[in-house]
């Protein structure tokens, strides 16, 4: 199993869905938490008391919002002066579906920001201190949508590949960082298709409105539109995914982008 003793691993969007699932195996594998996301006290509170609770010997809370450069800068320092970053795992995103002619240019904007452009910011903040001690895993949570297209989703689209090519583009100039020994420096991305989450949500609930409400019906034809699996994923089915990539037997797995989707992308 994948020991993180003595690691610090800051997951954006951890407060809830994948990125708490991924804190919550990390946390598992002894990892310190930096916790990130939108939340009120009281959340915030019990995800750090539940992730020390399973195996995080620290755990705490960094504000920072993805759309400010600045405020990212603000965020990486503190997580920098809390430890440093071992493992970054950016995670956090927003969607937003319209036809591109109908696409909010505000939409386009934040969707860019979040989903893409802080995962440049904080790769750019931990990834040399990675290099200098020889072991540093950045996970990207890309998607399906950075791997094929769906109508609708013009700026997510473009911003998780977007995501996918920033992440080859770190993996080769890090791929020689650190010794075997070490652990190395690897980048790859995860690629989920339908999975269990807040953000998918609105398209889930819509399409039970055209079954009567009944919400396993309205699963059933979503996924049989593109999942051959016909079933969705948990995001712990993510997270171990994740932890499995910072193992050292990892080393050599990076510039890689890691299709979850139940044939989706094989089709």
């Amino acid at each position: 199993m994948t020991d993180l003793t003595g690691k610090t691993a800051l997951v954006t969007g951890s407060v809830q869905g994948i990125g708490l699932a991924i804190a919550e195996e990390l946390a598992k594998a002894g990892a310190r938490i930096a916790v990130h996301g939108i939340a009120d006290a009281a959340q915030i509170d019990a995800v750090c008391a539940h992730l020390r609770g399973i195996g995080a010997p620290q755990a705490e809370f960094f504000a920072g919002d993805l759309r400010s450069a600045d405020a990212i800068g603000d965020l990486m320092q503190a997580v920098e002066d809390w430890g440093g970053v071992d493992v970054l795992v950016n995670n956090a995103g927003i969607q937003h579906t319209a036809p591109l002619a109908e696409m909010p240019a505000d939409m386009w904007n934040a969707i860019l920001a979040i989903n893409l452009s802080a995962a440049f910011h904080t790769m750019q903040a931990a990834m040399p201190g990675m290099a200098a001690r020889g072991y540093g895993r950045v996970i990207n949570i890309a998607s399906v949508h950075g791997l094929v297209a769906s109508q609708q989703k013009a700026p997510y689209v473009a911003a998780k590949f977007g995501l996918v090519g920033l992440s080859r583009v770190a993996a080769l100039e890090y791929a020689a960082k650190g010794t075997k020994a070490q652990g190395g420096v690897t980048v790859n991305c995860i690629c989920p298709g339908w999975t269990e989450t807040a953000i998918i949500q609105p398209q889930v609930d819509a399409r039970a409105a055209a079954f009567d409400g009944d919400r396993d019906a309205g699963i059933a034809d979503l996924l049989a539109e593109k999942q051959p699996s016909l079933r969705m994923s948990d995001p712990s089915e993510i997270g171990a995914l994740a932890r499995w990539l910072c193992s050292p037997v990892a080393h050599n797995v990076t510039g890689t982008s890691i299709p979850v989707d139940g044939g989706w992308t094989a089709q």
